[in-house]
């Protein structure tokens, strides 16, 4: 058996566990949660390879070091391999990280089946479970140093997200932005000025909406985050 393919099959015997914004000790290999999506990731790198990884500090101590899908960002840049994120779809155990959109916010991350489907700590509302790739935004794939993998030669049927609005997405319309400006203030949360440019501020205030609501912090409007703000794309 591979290593992706172990660290696939550990991350299935977790599906249902809960989610929570907490550190994982990931030199625990009894822990059953609480996860959030960085901790439960580099968890299973840990748990199959025996190194940390998308950590803040990977020499610290495992049991109560943090990690960060920024952190995964900039190690996935310099430790491992950084490949499309199609490919990682078709690889056994292949990771998919969507970067955060600014300092301090999150993106997401999610270990993939190979056939298009994902396991992942999803939010507090969804906990650990199983999703797929297809129609939703991916930065990256990444493959682990000095990890082994099956063969990736699948040609899945994979989307790209439609109606997306995210830091530095083209074609976004300003009356939409708006319009999500707008909603976030009906909730409470300040977005900045309404004034249609997706800024930092409206993505940190996507993200604050989203930790409410228990989905993805990632700071982009995508179709499950604009059915709760109750606009359309």
């Amino acid at each position: 058996m591979s290593d992706g393919e172990r660290m696939l099959r550990l991350a299935e015997t977790r599906i249902g566990e809960k989610y929570v914004n907490v550190c994982v000790p990931k030199n625990n290999k009894n822990w059953h949660g609480p996860w959030d999506c960085a901790e439960f990731m580099s968890w299973l790198v840990y748990q199959v390879g025996g190194f940390l990884y998308g950590c803040v500090d990977n020499a610290a101590n495992p049991a109560t070091v943090e990690a960060y899908t920024g952190a995964w960002q900039a190690d996935s840049e310099r430790l491992g391999t950084r490949v499309p994120w199609t490919q990682a779809a078709a690889t056994v155990g292949g990771v998919l990280l969507r970067y955060p959109p600014g300092p301090g916010m999150m993106g997401h991350i999610v270990v993939g089946d190979g056939e298009g489907g994902t396991v992942e700590a999803m939010g507090r509302a969804y906990g650990v479970r199983r999703g797929k790739v297809s129609g939703r935004h991916w930065d990256t794939g990444v493959l682990l140093p000095n990890f082994t993998y099956g063969a990736s030669d699948r040609q899945l049927q994979l989307a790209e997200p439609s109606g997306l609005y995210a830091i530095g997405q083209p074609n976004m319309k300003a009356s939409v932005v708006r319009s999500i400006q707008r909603a976030l203030k009906d909730f409470g949360i300040n977005p900045g000025p309404i004034n249609g440019e997706y800024n930092d501020l409206t993505a940190a205030a996507v993200g604050a909406f989203q930790a409410t609501k228990g989905i993805i912090v990632d700071g982009q409007v995508g179709p499950q985050t604009a059915r709760r703000l109750k606009i359309d794309l």
